[in-house]
């Protein structure tokens, strides 16, 4: 009686080839590119086939036509939007991380502030807002700018907080063993080891200052800003206009986005361990 001879080894599964860098980036732009196009497409299709009013949904030409004709006051307003925004973060990041350092260098500030960031997330921006512009006037902008700076503070502090716990034990300890000072700790190694949390906790803050900034403008304060236009376009029905603001909207924060990750990869390419690497 024969048997067949089962097969010792197993074969190799064969791995799919991986796609040069260039074919990537390439992919990277076209596929975001051509959502954005079909969507377009079926926005328009609507509009002019199945005749969905304006008042619902305006169609992307006009959006376009309205956003080319009120160029000069958008651009204004993203100005001042823009400039509420940055203040706000670069307020914020800057309050977070230092906060973050003190919690994380002694425990019972750690164990006070918890409650206080936990706060500072829930707060709603359209309760906020009004008592902001009332306490400093219905002409200044900086009930708008600490908006930004509270919604951007959060998550600087607790993904700072995050990075600085990163640090092991050995390597504080082998600092000490070289009689290393305190700030030298920080520069040399807690610093460098927190940086990737950092930026990141600013790069999620930057969208999050435009959104408060923007918000913030709509309940009362000076005029001029991206989200007082939006209400007052909406409110006299001219909606291709509101939703030519609205578009500004989302290319201003698509530049504080892409302008934080910029400068989160130029930093981390100067890293160390980004000049290790083969």
């Amino acid at each position: 009686m024969s048997a067949t001879a089962a097969p010792t080894g197993t074969r190799r599964r064969a791995r799919p080839a991986r796609m040069s860098p260039r074919t990537e980036t390439t992919l990277r732009i076209v596929a975001p590119v051509a959502v954005g196009l079909i969507v377009l497409g079926a926005w328009q299709f609507l509009v002019s086939v199945v005749g969905v009013s304006d008042y619902l949904l305006p169609s992307p030409a006009s959006i376009i036509e309205e956003f080319i004709a009120y160029w000069p006051s958008i651009a204004q307003a993203m100005l001042i939007t823009g400039t509420n925004a940055l203040v706000g973060l670069v307020v914020g990041s800057i309050l977070g991380i230092l906060l973050a350092a003190v919690a994380a260098r002694w425990r019972p500030i750690d164990q006070m502030s918890a409650p206080v960031v936990a706060s500072l997330a829930v707060i709603p921006i359209v309760a906020l807002a009004p008592v902001l512009n009332s306490m400093f006037g219905a002409d200044s902008q900086f009930g708008r700018q600490a908006i930004a700076a509270i919604a951007s503070f959060v998550p600087v502090f607790i993904n700072t907080l995050r990075g600085f716990r990163q640090t092991t034990p050995v390597h504080r300890d082998l600092m000490k063993a070289y009689a290393a000072s305190s700030g030298q700790v920080l520069r040399t190694l807690t610093l460098p080891t927190a940086r990737p949390f950092i930026l990141t906790g600013i790069r999620i803050a930057s969208s999050l200052a435009v959104i408060s900034a923007l918000v913030a403008e709509y309940f009362g304060g000076p005029r001029g800003g991206l989200g007082g236009l939006i209400s007052t376009s909406a409110a006299s029905s001219a909606y291709a206009r509101a939703w030519a603001y609205v578009l500004a909207s989302i290319a201003l924060g698509l530049l504080f986005y892409l302008a934080t990750l910029a400068l989160e990869r130029l930093l981390q390419r100067h890293t160390p361990q980004a000049r290790r690497r083969p």
